[in-house]
């Protein structure tokens, strides 16, 4: 269990690290008030982990150690489900109700969409 806790930390710190410069970088590209760097890393993990989890369903590519430093750590840390609701939230407050609507509908749906489609290149690649 230790063991395991100390690559879930590895992957998270590298992740988080990861999250944060993406979004700041992406912020200074694109000044808005809509949470485009959450919603992008969101989006960006979600298919990781589907190619993650679509490489571990092939059998003993990746140690069970690597599956939870990749999905469990990085990915964990990259994505940001906290976030998406803080954000959710203050574009509730600003009464922003096109952004609200388009946030929560592509991170959602395109986050559930991408998970398949990594999950679906791997079957392809790896047939």
């Amino acid at each position: 269990m230790l063991k395991g806790a100390i690559f879930v930390g590895i992957g998270g710190f590298i992740g988080s690290i990861t999250r944060y410069v993406t979004t700041v970088f992406v912020h200074k590209i694109f000044p808005t008030t809509f949470p485009l760097g959450t919603l992008i890393v969101n989006l960006v993990g979600c298919f990781l982990i589907g190619i993650i989890l679509g490489i571990f369903e092939k059998g003993e590519v990746l140690s069970s150690e690597m599956r939870l430093m990749l999905s469990v750590g990085f990915c964990g840390g990259l994505t940001t489900f906290s976030t998406f609701t803080n954000d959710t939230i203050n574009l509730i407050n600003d009464r922003e109700v096109l952004f609200l609507t388009f946030y929560m509908g592509v991170s959602v749906f395109l986050g559930i969409s991408l998970t398949l489609f990594g999950k679906t290149v791997v079957n392809y690649i790896w047939r």
